[in-house]
């Protein structure tokens, strides 16, 4: 089913009966990747709804390059727009910034939280990082010289930089949105979400590393953690048992 918001036709999925809990993919997935916590969810007696932020599954890309604020301004305009205000909310990597924006803004707008391999607390930037980005840009500026690029052939070599979930991108709008997304740092929101907080974390994640997950435990105030070993950046795939049991224990 779809729900126009501004213009943009979300495409997006309901599942079950039951108290409605909201589930946020993360970056370059959509509602199959988290089918598994659907089902879960369902199955545990929850009306599980799922939405493709603009961009990625059915749903088309935003008309302009965005950040974490336009996601999470059109995800709390759908939220209003389905009679979800109050739900529980279940997000994924990518997700965990919108929600964790979401979430610090407007306590009431969900109830009870749970930030799965989470993304949005930018770790330090190395001597490495500086030298890569530097490099890319110069390559950039000189690939747009043609007899350079043709003489070093640096076009395909900026293609091949930078990272996975760049390279994937086809379109060049949505590379532009992902540099804007992974820029923001959202550490200083941690400590303004007032909801009762399950973080669920995969001990082997090398996308956000648990580190990651110790800090936000710290930052928010009603936080709690659970690691599932053996698991990485996709826990709730890589131990599902263990994660539905968590989510049947956290939601009880």
């Amino acid at each position: 089913m779809f729900c126009e918001i501004e213009g943009i036709n979300i495409h997006y999925e309901r599942v079950g009966q039951g108290r409605p809990v909201l589930i946020l993919h993360g970056w370059g997935a959509d509602i199959e990747a988290v089918r598994p916590i659907m089902n879960c969810m369902s199955g545990l007696g929850y009306e599980a709804v799922a939405i493709d932020f603009p961009g990625f599954g059915q749903t088309s890309e935003p008309p302009e390059p965005w950040g974490v604020p336009e996601y999470a301004a059109l995800t709390r305009k759908f939220i209003e727009a389905v009679g979800l205000r109050g739900c529980d909310l279940i997000c994924h990597s990518f997700g965990g910034r919108v929600t964790i924006l979401l979430a610090s803004e407007d306590p009431k707008l969900f109830h009870r939280l749970v930030l799965v391999d989470a993304a949005g607390i930018r770790p330090p930037r190395t001597f490495g990082y500086y030298v890569r980005t530097y490099s890319y840009k110069l390559g950039k500026r000189l690939a747009t010289v043609r007899w350079i690029d043709t003489l070093l052939h640096l076009s395909e070599k900026q293609k091949n930089a930078g990272s996975a979930d760049y390279r994937a991108l086809k379109s060049d709008l949505m590379r532009a949105t992902l540099s804007r997304v992974v820029n923001l740092d959202l550490t200083e929101r941690l400590d303004h979400i007032q909801n009762e907080t399950l973080l669920v974390w995969g001990d082997q994640d090398t996308a956000t590393p648990l580190a990651r997950a110790q800090v936000m435990e710290k930052r928010i105030p009603k936080a709690g953690l659970a690691v599932l070993e053996g698991a990485g950046h996709f826990s709730y795939v890589d131990k599902y048992a263990q994660f539905c049991a968590v989510m049947k224990a956290f939601f009880a």
